[in-house]
């Protein structure tokens, strides 16, 4: 049997664990978040850490309006999945642009593309950030018309959109 001073040992270790695993997620760039958004009708899942990318004032949650600006032909879509999903299918006339190639193709695409143009990033829906840090990077490159459709490409499909695969 545990005496009392072995129990208010282990519960002062523990106090001393919690409060030094607390302090250094607040002090790291990295920290986990504490808090965040889990609830998918208010938008993207986000963490909330010091590093999120989620900017909630940038999503188009309404698949609708992402359709009927499609419908203008004025806008670029930026697929922001791996190459191997946007080849198994992505929104017809989308570029692909994964995370881990944006280095090698953004100088393609920025010649390609004036600062000015429309964008909607999109990746394959409400669980995938990929498309809010790809809006954030092009946002950081200059482009100032950058939105980002939080439902992605299995939305767009299960809605019978236009697709294409490679």
């Amino acid at each position: 049997m545990f005496t009392r001073t072995t129990i208010i040992g282990i519960l002062g270790i523990l106090i001393l664990s919690i409060c030094t695993g607390l302090s250094v997620n607040l002090i790291s760039p990295r920290g986990i978040a504490l808090v965040g958004q889990w609830d998918l009708n208010k938008g993207v899942v986000n963490s909330g850490s010091k590093v999120a990318p989620v900017d909630a004032g940038i999503e188009i949650g309404d698949i609708r309006v992402v359709k009927k600006i499609y419908d203008l032909h004025k806008t670029v879509f930026i697929d922001a999945r791996s190459q191997e999903h946007f080849q198994a299918g992505h929104i017809k006339g989308a570029i692909s642009m994964p995370l881990d190639l944006f280095d090698d193709l953004i100088n393609t695409f920025f010649e390609d593309q004036p600062v000015s143009q429309n964008i909607i990033t999109y990746c394959s829906g409400r669980e995938c950030d990929d498309s809010h840090h790809l809006a954030q990077y092009l946002s950081e490159l200059g482009y100032t018309r950058v939105k980002v459709f939080i439902d992605g490409y299995s939305a767009w499909e299960k809605k019978g959109y236009p697709i294409a695969k490679n």
